[in-house]
C-alpha cells in the first residue's frame, strides 16, 4: 500500500467517523426530545425535572459526536 492510498483511506475513515457521530447524535437528542414531549403532556408539573434530565441526555449524546471529531481528526493526523 502506497503512502498516499494510506492517506486517501485515512480521509475516508475521517469521513466515516464524523458521519456516523452526528447520526448518532441527532437520532438520540431527537429520541429525547419526543419522550420529553411526552412525559410533559401527560405530566405537565414535572416539565422543570423533566428538562434538567434532558439536558444532561442531550450532553451525554452531544459528547458522542465530539469523540468522532477528535477520532477524525487523529485519523487525519492534525
Amino acid at each position: 500500500m502506497t503512502i498516499s492510498t494510506a492517506a486517501n483511506l485515512a480521509h475516508l475513515g475521517a469521513g466515516i467517523a464524523i458521519g456516523f457521530g452526528a447520526v448518532g447524535a441527532g437520532l438520540g437528542i431527537g429520541i429525547a426530545t419526543k419522550g420529553l414531549m411526552e412525559a410533559i403532556s401527560r405530566q405537565p408539573e414535572i416539565a422543570g425535572k423533566a428538562v434538567g434530565f434532558f439536558m444532561l441526555g442531550a450532553a451525554l449524546a452531544e459528547a458522542c459526536a465530539l469523540y468522532a471529531f477528535v477520532v477524525a481528526f487523529m485519523l487525519l493526523g492534525k
